[in-house]
């Protein structure tokens, strides 16, 4: 009896785990290796702290310059941009050259590596 007790709930327990992996998959994508220069100033994490740089979470779809709490540069405030694939790609891109007086130093050219940050972005909150 106690045997099969334990063998039913452990049955039980692996099969709730099986069921919830593909939910936890889909809202906490694996951040892609290009990510890895971003972390080191951004957070992606819903509720997540401002660093050196504002957290991203949801920043697809959203107004430069808003995430609350972080201060941003004058020239960012004043870009009115949207954080659309088409806009964080340029920016990605050329930070300064899209934004100049912007105070993001990290530029990515590799245009692979711009694609998967910002699929990744769309995957954290974005829209």
């Amino acid at each position: 009896m106690k045997l099969s007790l334990v063998l039913g709930i452990g049955t039980t327990v692996a099969a709730l785990g099986a069921a919830l992996t593909p939910l936890v998959a889909q809202t906490a994508p694996a951040s892609p290796p290009a990510f890895a220069a971003c972390r080191a100033c951004h957070t992606v994490d819903k509720g997540g702290r401002n660093g050196i740089g504002p957290n991203l979470h949801g920043v697809v779809g959203r107004a430069a310059a808003s995430t609350p709490g972080f201060a941003y540069s004058p020239a960012l405030k004043a870009s009115k941009l949207t954080w659309d694939a088409a806009t964080l790609d340029s920016y990605l891109a050329a930070p300064a050259k899209k934004v100049p007086g912007t105070r993001m130093p990290i530029s990515t050219p590799d245009a692979g590596k711009r694609a998967a940050i910002i699929a990744y972005l769309k995957g954290a909150g974005g829209r």
